[in-house]
């Protein structure tokens, strides 16, 4: 009996990097404020940092290291839907905006869920 295996396969590694590509053309396209761009760098740090720590995550050396790289990525997805919420976008972008704070959050409780299954 031969398995089958399914075409679409769930990677969080490719969903999380998916995630900064999006944000950061994002961030690209807001207006040139002083508040815009200064919080565009936050928001740039944190969303990048989210994919790099469950890169990390996935690399651990121990239970107790995934574990706390994994809260690390579920931190930076909360700041950076504090920095999507202060960036200000035009009109033809706001629905952008939505989207992401939308992605951020099924990713904080993607990782919240982690986090209880492995307890």
């Amino acid at each position: 009996m031969t398995k089958i295996q399914s075409t679409k396969t769930y990677d969080l590694e490719q969903r999380t990097l998916e995630f900064a590509k999006k944000t950061n053309g994002y961030i690209n396209a807001l207006p040139k404020t002083i508040t815009n761009i200064e919080n565009g760098k936050q928001l740039a740090r944190s969303v990048g940092s989210i994919g790099a720590n469950y890169r990390e995550a996935n690399e651990a050396l121990s239970k107790k290291d995934f574990l706390m790289r994994v809260k690390i990525s579920r931190k930076e997805t909360k700041e950076t839907i504090f920095w999507l919420e202060l960036t200000e976008p035009s009109n033809e972008i706001l629905k952008e905006k939505n989207l992401l704070i939308d992605e951020a959050t099924q990713l904080m409780k993607i990782f919240g869920s982690i986090l209880e299954k492995s307890k």
